[in-house]
């Protein structure tokens, strides 16, 4: 069965890129057959030159998940950058409009993990974005999404390769069931429940010991 990891988050939270990293290190270090599907919505803006009207919301999220479905087939990993929540927080922040949320969410709870960018990196302009104003928005109401559905995530944050060290380590627990030591290091350390770097954070209050607390108290023997 595919495994599915959401990448979600505002805007220039570096989804993008921690796709790409996560691609190249699991292709790299590990037997799974690994695909990225990228955002379809800034493909449609690229190509319409503007931003989506509400009518057309729709039919992009839609086709995100059409195309994540498409390469799932042949796959044993796929890694969304994004997912169609965006979609719909982007439809409900721009036009007060939820009509996406139930089929977003229906979608979402199909996510065997979902990342969710930190507000920790510089802006970086695209003559696209809304701009910085945009991202606490975003987040609240991207965070509000998943906790009134249930869904759970891990809070991704740091820079460079220690975004990468933190993703991973969130996806540790995923993945472990599905390597072994042919995997190389990274299969090894995983099938020894050793961490692979960075905190997890929580999903209720954003502190990095709270997380990382009950995870190690999960992992002791029971007397």
């Amino acid at each position: 069965m595919t495994l599915h990891i959401a990448l979600v988050g505002a805007e220039s939270t570096g989804k993008s890129q921690l796709g790409v990293d996560l691609l190249d290190h699991l292709r790299s270090q590990t037997r799974l057959r690994c695909a990225l599907v990228g955002e379809f919505l800034r493909e449609w803006c690229e190509r319409e030159g503007r931003t989506p009207r509400p009518d057309e919301q729709r039919s992009i999220a839609e086709e995100q998940w059409r195309r994540a479905e498409a390469v799932a087939a042949d796959h044993d990993l796929v890694l969304h950058d994004t997912t169609p929540l965006m979609t719909a927080v982007y439809s409900e922040q721009l036009f007060g409009d939820t009509s996406l949320h139930p089929f977003a969410l229906r979608i979402q709870a199909r996510m065997d993990a979902t990342l969710l960018m930190a507000l920790d990196l510089p802006w970086v302009g695209d003559g696209l974005r809304d701009g910085p104003h945009a991202q606490q928005p975003t987040d609240r109401l991207l965070r509000r999404a998943l906790r009134d559905a249930g869904l759970g995530y891990s809070l991704v944050s740091g820079a460079g390769p220690e975004r990468l060290r933190q993703a991973l380590n969130a996806l540790g627990p995923l993945l472990r069931p599905h390597l072994g030591r042919e995997d190389g290091l990274f299969g090894r350390l995983l099938q020894r429940g050793e961490q692979l770097g960075g905190d997890w954070r929580c999903e209720r209050c954003d502190d990095p010991a709270c997380e990382h607390a009950a995870r190690l108290l999960e992992r002791q023997p029971r007397g």
